[in-house]
């Protein structure tokens, strides 16, 4: 059995962790969040200490290495800038970590990760699901048996609905949660580049805090992508069918089915770590740097390869 911390036990991806610590087998002996809805915590672990100050949480994990019972590993679920502090301090003591994707919002930031592992002696694990998920996996099996020269058209779009909330908080900041295409688009590019390849060509066609779109060459592919937390953009037909989330990836013409299996990815995503097959952060520099890119470039302007839903859009440059 493995001892875990948990920090951001609040937030809305902690439940999948908790899960996933208890499913394989293991105890979560302290959590923090700074805010105290954490009723979640008595369905799983109910004996987990808390603390809402972090200095009170870092206290007690050091208070444990002394006492001879330090932690295995802490899962790191806090808002996206503040992964790399998290982090640092997991490393600084010597625990192994697991965090929630974005693992950190800068290729530097990375850089900074492998010299505290070198110096610390303890490894970053991130949370990179998608790459197992059976669809992905036979999808990216069948490209890499596909003609050598062989390069395919992809459509990927996803649409996560959001209310008024998410823009007042952490999230609709550009400068802490990397925004919408970093958010809630970071494991889509990574499943990308896991699929087909290096990425050759990065354009941006639309932002705004709630929408963006644009284009992504690999070595296998060419990529129209849309993403957006605004319900406007969302199918008729999900609407009808009450539906707040819709995943789509088509691949010349044909549509992928991945829509289900994405609740237990976590666990095996935990199960792969603790049977050392984890992914760690040389896994995460192509899916940040592509990211980056996007929060800084310029917009491309009268792009030969946009999205079908680009047509629906008013440029607004950010």
């Amino acid at each position: 059995m493995k001892t875990f911390g948990l920090i951001g036990a609040g937030g809305y991806i902690a439940p999948r962790h908790m899960k996933a610590i208890s499913a394989t087998g293991n105890d979560l002996l302290v959590a923090m969040d700074i805010t105290d809805s954490v009723g979640i915590l008595d369905s799983h672990f109910p004996e987990a200490e808390f603390f809402t100050e972090f200095e009170e949480f870092s206290a007690h994990v050091e208070d444990l290495k002394h006492k001879k019972k330090k932690l295995d590993f802490i899962s790191i679920c806090s808002p996206n800038y503040l992964h790399l502090p998290h982090i640092k301090f997991c490393l600084k003591n010597s625990i192994n970590v697991i965090c929630e994707k974005p693992l950190v919002l800068a290729v530097e930031d990375l850089r900074v990760i492998k010299d505290y592992e070198k110096r610390f002696g303890a490894r970053v694990y991130s949370i990179l699901q998608l790459r197992l998920h059976p669809s992905i996996v036979a999808l990216r099996d069948m490209v890499q048996r596909s003609d050598p020269d062989k390069k395919f058209d992809v459509t990927l779009t996803y649409l996560t609905s959001r209310g008024k909330w998410y823009l007042k908080s952490w999230k609709g900041v550009d400068k802490k949660s990397g925004g919408v295409a970093t958010n809630i688009g970071v494991h889509f590019y990574d499943m990308l580049h896991y699929i087909f390849g290096a990425v050759l060509t990065n354009e941006v066609h639309y932002r705004d805090d709630k929408t963006s779109s644009g284009f992504l060459e690999y070595q296998k592919a060419r990529v129209t992508w849309f993403l957006s937390i605004d319900a406007s953009h969302l199918p008729v037909d999900a609407v009808k069918s009450g539906q707040s989330t819709y995943r789509s990836i088509e691949i010349e013409g044909e549509e992928v089915e991945f829509s289900d299996g994405f609740t237990d990815l976590h666990t095996k995503s935990y199960e792969n770590i603790l049977g050392g097959n984890g992914f760690g952060v040389d896994e995460n520099y192509v899916a940040i740097e592509t990211v980056a890119k996007m929060r800084s470039s310029a917009l491309t302007e009268d792009p030969q390869m946009g999205h079908p839903l680009l047509g629906t859009l008013k440029k607004v440059i950010m």
